[in-house]
Formats: structure tokens, sequence, C-alpha cells
């Protein structure tokens, strides 16, 4: 057996046997995941932390040094896709369904616990100033190191594109090289599932409780959860079958018009005097908290404050970490004859601006009926997560136009994350084979279905949560690794240039 043979079966099995654990046994496999999750946040949320910061310097750095002309690929090489579809493309693939998911939700969470410590406008800001940050430029970092490093080792160095590629090109004749460089590969692979699985399942989750608003329920049923689910899989089985490019590119430049569409029509329609004031006022306190909240593990603030630090904050840092490699190969794919500078700034700037204006915009109409109205946004996001956003819609002209495009939204957005993700798993487990067997995808796609199955038995945001970051945890060091591969391959292209 070959060892890209030997990676598909280990791999597939791992999965298979992780999905049907928590088929079979939901609550065991997430409460045995919570145990180790929250182990891990205690004795290494430093390291997590550290790591990611290290990352947003690093791609700073990159962008605006000598190795920013270098560009990914031949130097005669430009990119295939336009810099609005490359960008609608890597949104997509990279946050699309979560923040259609948390708009509302999680700055008015924040809100709820910031109130216990100080006063409402101050807790309102700090709510969004949270949640820009566990949606900005540091998860965009992750995604870009981790992106640039494949990318560069694959189309400059004519590396395989697997994770293990920058290792295996530095260090070939090394025996380590190739055991670290499989693991790599293995870990990725785990990684991308599991976080996958998670964003179905939390899509699965939010289109359910869109149709259940559109037929006046109260609560999705599981019947209709069921039902979601089923004609998920079925819309993204079959474009697994044809090319990648045209098709994602066409699929998440609809899904981008139609998330523009509504945050203008909040903006426009909602309060806009205070949308506008708040949009302006996050950016600002965003520009100047970003860096130092890098570094901030909250250790002298008590339990109840470690407790938010771990549920939200690392949480968010390994969710991003576990879709890195996924995001990192996709976007690595669709970025061939770019430079880095306008790679990197591209990938840092361009989603940061988009996603403090999405939620500036539904976070702040969240805030404004906190603060000024009757409070009743922050009592379903208590009681119904997945459905604030439909309530909020409600409150709005057109709910039912504003309703289907927010529903229609998220399906692409699930559909256009699985494709992509399906794509990368069948690359990572055929050797680096940019173009994977419609079979290989195929299996893949199943199992993803399998997964995110699991995930919806778990029944809990929160437990979707701690599955997608035991999935991530052992791929921090990876990360690093990548990084540090980077640098050495950038400083030897330099050197021998040079000479």
């Amino acid at each position: 057996m070959s060892r890209s043979q030997f990676l598909l079966a280990t791999s597939l099995a791992t999965i298979a046997a992780v999905g049907i654990w928590g088929i079979a046994d939901a609550e065991g496999l997430v409460r045995i995941a919570s145990v180790l999750v929250d182990r891990y946040f205690e004795s290494r949320g430093w390291f997590v932390m550290l790591s990611v910061s290290a990352m947003l310097f690093l791609c700073i750095w990159l962008a605006f040094s000598k190795y920013g002309s270098i560009r990914l690929g031949a130097d005669e090489d430009r990119p295939e896709f336009s810099t609005p579809s490359w960008i609608a493309m890597l949104f997509a693939a990279g946050m699309g369904v979560g923040l259609l998911f948390w708009a509302v939700a999680e700055p008015l969470t924040h809100y709820a616990f910031a109130s216990k410590f100080m006063a409402p406008p101050i807790a309102a800001q700090q709510a969004l100033l949270a949640t820009n940050f566990h949606w900005g430029i540091h998860a965009w970092a992750i995604y870009g190191a981790t992106a640039l490093s494949i990318a560069y080792f694959t189309f400059r160095r004519g590396a395989p594109m697997l994770v293990s590629g920058p290792v295996e090109t530095l260090f070939p004749d090394e025996t380590w090289s190739k055991v670290v460089g499989w693991l790599s590969d293995f870990m990725a692979i785990v990684a991308i599932a599991i976080g996958v699985g998670g964003s179905i399942a939390m899509g699965v989750f939010q289109v359910a409780d869109g149709v259940d608003v559109m037929m006046g329920g109260s609560a999705a049923a599981g019947w209709l959860v069921a039902l979601v689910f089923a004609v998920m899989v079925v819309a993204y089985l079959p474009p697994l079958l044809v090319d990648l490019g045209a098709g994602m590119a066409r699929l998440s430049n609809t899904a981008m018009i139609i998330a523009i569409g509504l945050v203008g029509y909040t903006i426009i329609l909602g309060p806009t005097e205070f949308l506008l004031n708040s949009i302006v006022n996050s950016f600002g306190d965003y520009a100047f908290s970003a860096i130092p909240r890098g570094f901030q593990t909250l250790t002298f603030f008590g339990d109840e404050l470690g407790v938010w630090f771990q549920d939200w904050t690392l949480t968010y840092m390994v969710w991003w970490i576990a879709w890195g490699p996924f995001v990192g190969v996709f976007i690595a794919r669709i970025s061939k004859g770019r430079t880095i500078r306008e790679f990197l700034l591209g990938v840092l700037i361009g989603p940061t601006v988009f996603s403090v204006i999405w939620f500036g915009a539904f976070g702040g109409i969240g805030l404004f009926d906190a603060l000024r109205g009757n409070g009743d946004l922050s009592v379903m996001t208590a009681d119904n997560v997945q459905r604030v956003t439909f309530t909020l819609l409600e409150r709005l002209p057109f709910p039912m136009v504003t309703t289907v495009a927010t529903i229609c939204a998220a399906f692409l957005f699930i559909v256009t994350s699985v494709v992509s993700a399906a794509f990368v798993l069948g690359t990572f487990s055929t050797g680096g084979d940019p173009d994977p067997s419609p079979r290989v995808r195929l299996i893949w796609g199943v199992l993803l279905g399998l997964l995110g199955a699991a995930m919806i038995l778990s029944g809990s945001i929160d437990a979707i949560k701690k599955l997608i970051a035991i999935g991530a945890l052992p791929f921090v060091f990876v990360c690093v690794l990548l990084c540090v591969c980077l640098v050495r391959g950038l400083r030897q292209e330099v050197l021998n240039a040079d000479r």
C-alpha cells in the first residue's frame, strides 16, 4: 500500500468512526470532547493566542517586506479570477455560514454577559468589539499564513498541494520530515472534516428555523431539520462530480450578492443613524484594540471571565485553525498568479472590513433593541439562537422576501463550503492531486454528511463548538511549523537570487 493510499484509508476510517460514534452516542462523544478541550484551554490557551498573534505579525511583515513582490507561481503567471470574484470565493468558503448564523446572536450574547460587569452602553460597545475580534483580522491571518505557505511551495517550488509539502520540500532527505509530513496531512484531514461537519449542522439548524418561520411555527421540528439536512446533502453531492472553478465562482458570487443586499437593506430600513454610528465606532474600537487584544488571556479577572474567554475567544481561534488547512488549500488553489503582497492584503483586509460592517449592521439592530427597545431579541437569543436573525428580519419591511434571501444565502454558503472541503479532502488524501477523482470527492461528501448528522444529533451549538475544537487542537502546532517553513523557503529563494 502506497503512502497516499494508507493516508486515504486511515483518514476515511477515522472520520467514519467519529461520525458513527456521534450518531450512536452523541452525548458520550460530546462529554469526552468537552473534558479534553477544557483541559487544553486551561493549560495551553496562552500558546493558542501567541501563535495566532504571531501569524498576524508574520502576514503584515511579509506584505510590506521585500518578499511581497514574489509571485505565487512563475513570474509570468497572472490571476485566474478577478479580484471581486476571488474575494467572494475565499469569503464564502471561509466564513459565510457562520456570519449568517451569528449576525445578531453573538453581539447580544456578549452584551448579556458584559452587562453583569458594566453599564449597558459600555457593554454594548464591548460586545461588538469582542465579536469583531473573533471574526476579524486574526482569523484571516490564520487562513492567510496557512494558504500562503501551501501556495508558495506548490506554485513556486513545485511541491504537492499538501500541508506536508513545505516540510518535505525543505527537508527532502530527512526521515523525520516524512513522518511529520504524514501526521500533518492526517491532522489536517481530521480538522477539516470535523470543522465542516459542525458548519453543516449550524447551517441546517438555521435554514430549518427560517423555513419554520415562513410556516408560522415557533420552533423547527425534528422532521423539518431532517428534511433540510437531506435536501442539503442532495444539493451538494452533484457538484462534486464536476469541475470546481467556474461553478464555485458563480455560487460564491451569488451568495455574496445576497449577503451584501441584506446588509444594505438592514442599514437603510433599520435605525440608519444608529447603525452607521455603530459601524464607524466599531471600526475605531477595533483598529486600536485588535493587536493588544490578541495577547489578552484574561488571567486576572476571575473564573467567570476565564470561562467566557475559553468558550468564545479560544474556541473561535481553534475553530479558524480547524478550517485553516481547508480554506488555506482552497485559497491557494484560486490564488495562483498573485503576488504575496496582493494576496495577503486581499485576504486580511477585504473580509475583515466586510465583517465589521456586517456585525455593525445586524448586531447594531440587536443592541439597539437591547438599549432602546423591549429587549425581545435578547430573550430570543437566550432561548433559540438560530432563530434570532429571522426574528429581527420580521421587524423590518418585506420580511418574507428577506427571510427567503437569508435561507438561500445560508444554503449556498453551506453548499460552497462542503463542495470546497470535499475537493480539498480529496486532494489531501490522494497525495496532492489537485483534481481528485469524482469517486473520492463523492466519498468525502458522504462522510461530511455523516459528520454533519452526528453534530445535529448532539442537539446543541455549544456541543458543536466543542467537537470542532477537539478536531483542531493538534493542528495548532502544524500551523506554527508551516509559518517557519514559509520564512525559511522565502529566505532561501532571495539568497539564491542574490548569488
